[in-house]
């Protein structure tokens, strides 16, 4: 009871989801009086990250830092151009577009908007769009990142699932493109009721050059994708990769990569990368009281009594995670829930842990732009100055699809690939 209540007072005054987590857990052993589990706090908050799969992490953000710093953002959203920007509402289109490249670079949600505001927002705003509007649709677009292989959320639930990591990024390949096409139905809709826009034209020189510039920054997702698929290199080695071919197309190819911003980007993708894994320690805390207070059995327990088949369990897991998204960051809630969820699903139901973890995370998705955490949403206010609220409401159509797609992906295991 006092770490419930601690937890809830802890979340509504603000308090970072990782002090939650860890505060909470440290009552509840207080308030138990076990010095035996006191004494193992420390060890099972180090545990919580002596992975090996989460060394992708600081990598796949590092990348994110040479992309920004070496021009290569800029890049791709030209080559999106030259692909559907002649298009009504091109930019729009070009903004999904652009975000679908990023994310099969990036693979975090917050840092793929916090970098693509600055870059799609402005621009949208000059060709006439609303700033809410251009910041909304940045936003949902954004929302490919955590579904789109490489994804920090799978590479998290690979190492709690200890399954290959690999073959989870392959499996979310059609549920995230599946979620980009449901994006671009939206948008044509939108255009229908409400006319975009006309989009200026491109010279077929001009289409060229930008198609030829941005080409060679294929070379960073396909260096990603092929070296896991040809089992050439881990996710962990494919990031490492990824962030030595960054540094010499914005060294050698682009040019505009400079010397001495390299150590702000460690600096910077280091201390971005320590708050994520800062949030997985503690919530690796939390999952262990929680296991020790037998909660996930009762949990259990209480969902096997109502969903008598595997579908039937999933939609109820969708209704569950859309609920703990909406308070708890992704990452962190993935880790408190794996261990509940993932022995009766396979064991009970048996469900493919792959599908499994798609499911989950998209869920989990989906809780990036919910309020009242919403982290995406106060991600994307912070970075162009517009309120949260109104993001979310023109967002909504972009969330309404998304939801669509997990109750797609939730009920057709065969949309799953591997």
């Amino acid at each position: 009871m006092i770490t419930a209540i601690v937890f809830v007072v802890l979340l509504f005054v603000g308090a970072p989801i990782g002090v939650v987590l860890a505060i909470s857990a440290a009552a509840y052993l207080i308030d138990a009086g076990n010095t035996a589990l006191i004494g193992s706090y420390s060890l099972q908050l180090m545990s919580g990250i002596g992975k090996y799969g989460l060394l992708a992490i600081p990598l796949f953000m590092l990348v994110g830092e040479m992309m920004n710093g070496g021009g290569i953002t800029i890049r791709l959203v030209g080559m999106a151009r030259a692909i559907v920007g002649t298009m009504k509402g091109g930019l729009v289109y070009v903004n999904i577009l652009a975000n679908m490249m990023m994310a099969s670079i990036l693979g975090s949600a917050t840092a793929q908007i916090a970098i693509m505001s600055k870059v799609m927002v402005p621009e949208m705003e000059r060709e006439g769009y609303s700033k809410t509007f251009a910041v909304a649709t940045t936003t949902a677009a954004g929302l490919l990142s955590p579904v789109i292989p490489p994804s920090m959320m799978f590479v998290v639930y690979g190492v709690l699932a200890q399954i290959s990591i690999g073959d989870l990024f392959i499996a979310g390949i059609i549920p995230g493109l599946m979620m980009a096409g449901g994006f671009m139905v939206v948008i044509f809709i939108m255009g229908l009721i409400n006319p975009f826009p006309e989009a200026p034209r491109l010279s077929r020189g001009e289409r060229i050059a930008l198609l030829r510039d941005g080409l060679i920054t294929l070379v960073i997702p396909a260096s990603i994708i092929g070296s896991i698929t040809l089992g050439l290199a881990t996710p962990t080695e494919s990031a490492a990769i990824a962030a030595v071919m960054a540094y010499l197309i914005g060294k050698f190819v682009t040019r505009e990569l400079v010397e001495r911003d390299i150590p702000q980007m460690l600096l910077t993708a280091g201390s971005n990368a320590a708050l994520v894994l800062f949030m997985v320690a503690t919530a690796n805390v939390f999952s262990w009281i929680l296991i020790y207070s037998q909660i996930p059995q009762s949990l259990a327990a209480w969902i096997v009594f109502i969903a008598d088949n595997p579908i039937l369990f999933l939609l109820l897991l969708n209704i569950i995670m859309l609920l703990v998204g909406m308070v708890i960051d992704g990452i962190p809630a993935l880790i408190m829930v794996v261990p509940i969820v993932l022995p009766v699903a396979t064991s009970v139901y048996g469900i493919d842990p792959y599908h499994l973890g798609i499911v989950l995370c998209l869920n989990l998705t989906l809780g990036l732009v919910t309020p009242p955490v919403g982290v995406a949403l106060y991600v994307a206010a912070t970075v162009s100055n517009v309120k949260a609220g109104a993001i979310f409401k023109s967002a909504l159509p972009f969330v309404a699809i998304a939801a669509v797609v997990v109750v797609l992906v939730s009920v057709f295991p065969a949309l799953i690939i591997r």
